[in-house]
Formats: structure tokens, C-alpha cells, sequence
């Protein structure tokens, strides 16, 4: 996988990380510097991770830390998500725990458009980030990397890697929609005012 200079990397408007977003974000280090991926450090990040959601009302259905990079996927559950500021706050407070290594100075993200927001593939995609370690060739199953994971704030205990982890997944973030913006739910999905942000959980 060839790196490129973040800061050379175009980026979208604001109002694109903002709202009911799906963004896949990697953060890459400087030199492919390896070194700083231990439990304790996977620890720190979901602590990190957890109130950076909580702070900006955002969910993770996957993220996966490689030895010199690190996938996250974020989705806002309300107007006032906001994944550019999440993103800072993230860096920063995960900074004294990356002694050997410093981060590229700007991630890549990709913003999800309208027509991979479906359901069926937006799972897929979330599928081949899981995938990661195997394609490195770090382990035969994704199953086995013990360095992935997702977050929904409130709700400790939901591992990407349980057969039935969808279902509940999209229980508990239909729920998080709900206790905000209950009027603009519909029966096929939910919808916000971020055109990007359509997702069916049917």
C-alpha cells in the first residue's frame, strides 16, 4: 500500500463531515513506523475513541488498527455530528501514547455517497476493512486480530465479530437516532439533512 502526503489530499467542505455522515477514515504514520500497537495502547484508543463519540454524537461499526496505519468508520446519528472536530480530538488526545511514531499530518477519509449507503453495501464495505489483517497476511481470519472492534457510546460489549453484531447494531443506532431526531425517521431508513447520510436498515 502506497502512502500519500495527506496535506496534498483534497478535502471536502465542512458540512460533509457534519450531520448523519458515514466517513471511512485511515490515519498512517510517518514512515510506516511500527512499534506502537500493543494492548495498552488498544485500550487508551477505545477509551479515546468512546468519548470522542460521545462528545460528537458519533458511532463506530468497525475500526481496525494495523501496525503502521488504522481504519475507522464513523456515522453521525444527529444534526449536530461533527467528525472533522471528533477527528482532532481523537488525534490529539491519542499523541502521548504515540512515542514511536508521529501521524501523517492529515488522515484520509472518504466520505460515503448516496449510492454506497445502502445497507447491503455499506456492510460489505465494512467487511473488507475487518479484512485487513488477512490481506496483510497478520492472520488466516479476521476473526483472530485482536486489535479491531466498534463503539456505540452507551452500549459496551458489541464486538464486530459476533455472527449476530448487524442486527444489533442497527438496533442500537436506530435507537440513538430516535432519542434525537425522532420525526425524521422513516419506515425505510433513516434520513437526515446530509444527503450523504442515507442508510436502509431494511
Amino acid at each position: 500500500m502506497a502512502f500519500v502526503l495527506k496535506s496534498n489530499l483534497p478535502r471536502l467542505s465542512r458540512e460533509s463531515y457534519q450531520g448523519r455522515s458515514i466517513v471511512f477514515w485511515t490515519h498512517s504514520f510517518e514512515g510506516r513506523a511500527t512499534g506502537w500497537l500493543h494492548d495498552r495502547f488498544h485500550q487508551c484508543f477505545r477509551e479515546v475513541l468512546l468519548h470522542a463519540g460521545g462528545r460528537y454524537a458519533l458511532a463506530s461499526p468497525i475500526y481496525v488498527l494495523m501496525p503502521d496505519h488504522w481504519h475507522l468508520v464513523w456515522m453521525g446519528w444527529a444534526e449536530s455530528s461533527d467528525q472533522w472536530l471528533a477527528n482532532r480530538f481523537l488525534r490529539k488526545h491519542l499523541a502521548t501514547e504515540l512515542r514511536v511514531g508521529a501521524l501523517q499530518d492529515r488522515a484520509y477519509d472518504h466520505v460515503l455517497r448516496n449510492e454506497e449507503c445502502g445497507r447491503n453495501a455499506f456492510m460489505a464495505a465494512c467487511h473488507y476493512v475487518r479484512e485487513n489483517p488477512v490481506r496483510a497476511g497478520l492472520v488466516t481470519s479476521g476473526q483472530d486480530w485482536p486489535y479491531l472492534g466498534a463503539m456505540v457510546p452507551g452500549y459496551p460489549g458489541i464486538d464486530p465479530r459476533r455472527s449476530d453484531f448487524w442486527d444489533h447494531y442497527w438496533k442500537l443506532f436506530n435507537r440513538l437516532v430516535e432519542s434525537t431526531e425522532p420525526s425524521r425517521l422513516s419506515r425505510a431508513g433513516l434520513q437526515g439533512t446530509n444527503s450523504r447520510t442515507i442508510i436502509s436498515t431494511k
